[in-house]
């Protein structure tokens, strides 16, 4: 069951910007999509032909569900806790939408978790590795929030959602910041681009994700608005939503929106290549970060001659 503000179901004036915007969303999509199929049939060749990176199928896999789930998103576009689309139909609602956006982001996050890994092991960075580690769980939880804010209507689950993701990604622009030393040249420049972006990620949840969400928290307990249990909530997504092409209702999405169908896919995008290419890394490593950690890793002889001291005692 939908309910249906006044506006046609299936149209879009041209003349309304929410056209506008919803028109590149969806190009920018269909890009996104070809640039994927185009990575896939590049590096998703036989080792022996290719010396394709293993494991480059599963980094694809987890790509394609990023980027097919943001183009589903892009196309039918919906803010979740107000119940809002632009189009009745009951692919727009917010129990599909959600799920879709759940799978996603953890597809994404096991990107970033799998890259910072295979960094960390590399070079031997402890700091690299332990944010490797706290990707997954950390995103699983503000998943959670997610979900609890979508089917209580309570904003501050977003509020607090956004600022995990907040910590997530400043623990991965410290696993970053750790491989400075470890790099030169073209490597170290993408590692500094990739931790600006991560910066300017932060200013934006801290100066505007975030107090938004904490904004419209505030205006609900002061207009006295009555959350949802679980249960309501369940049978609220799957059977509610609200067509509207009114720019006052999509205004505050527009700029979160935006970019998180457009650069971050392309994150996940690049995430991709930089895989493909680990074995060409080891030519930008810095001499002397290599010889510090061969220097301190210990020798295979060492270890099985220390191992055949150890049985004779």
């Amino acid at each position: 069951m939908s309910l249906n503000l006044p506006a046609r179901p299936w149209s879009l004036a041209w003349s309304n910007p929410v056209a506008w915007w919803w028109g590149v969303l969806t190009l920018v999509s269909g890009v996104n999509i070809a640039v994927w199929v185009l990575l896939y049939r590049t590096l998703n060749q036989p080792p022996a032909s290719s010396g394709s990176a293993p494991g480059i199928e599963l980094m694809l896999l987890l790509c394609a569900a990023y980027v097919f789930g943001c183009a589903f998103r892009s196309l039918l576009p919906r803010a979740d806790v107000q119940r809002i689309c632009l189009f009745d139909h009951w692919l727009s609602s917010v129990m599909i939408g959600r799920t879709v956006a759940t799978v996603a982001e953890v597809c994404f996050a096991a990107q970033r978790a799998i890259i910072l890994y295979q960094l960390g092991t590399m070079t031997g960075a402890g700091t690299t590795l332990t944010a490797a580690w706290l990707v997954l769980p950390l995103i699983l939880i503000a998943e959670g929030f997610s979900w609890h804010a979508v089917l209580t209507r309570n904003y501050l689950g977003n509020a607090i959602e956004n600022s995990i993701w907040a910590v997530t990604f400043f623990i991965v622009g410290v696993g970053l910041c750790r491989l400075l030393p470890e790099f030169d040249g073209l490597v170290r420049g993408v590692l500094i681009v990739t931790i600006v972006g991560i910066a300017g990620y932060l200013a934006f949840l801290a100066s505007v994700d975030v107090p938004m969400y904490l904004k419209r928290w505030r205006a609900d307990a002061a207009d006295g608005s009555q959350l949802l249990s679980h249960r309501e909530g369940f049978w609220d997504v799957t059977r509610r939503w609200v067509v509207t092409h009114d720019l006052a209702e999509w205004k505050d999405e527009i700029a979160w929106m935006s970019l998180y169908f457009s650069v971050a896919v392309w994150a996940s995008l690049a995430l991709c290549v930089c895989y493909a290419f680990a074995d060409d890394l080891p030519r930008y490593r810095n001499d002397t970060a290599t010889a510090s950690w061969s220097s301190n890793a210990p020798d295979k002889a060492d270890l099985v001659t220390t191992s055949g001291s150890e049985r004779q005692r």
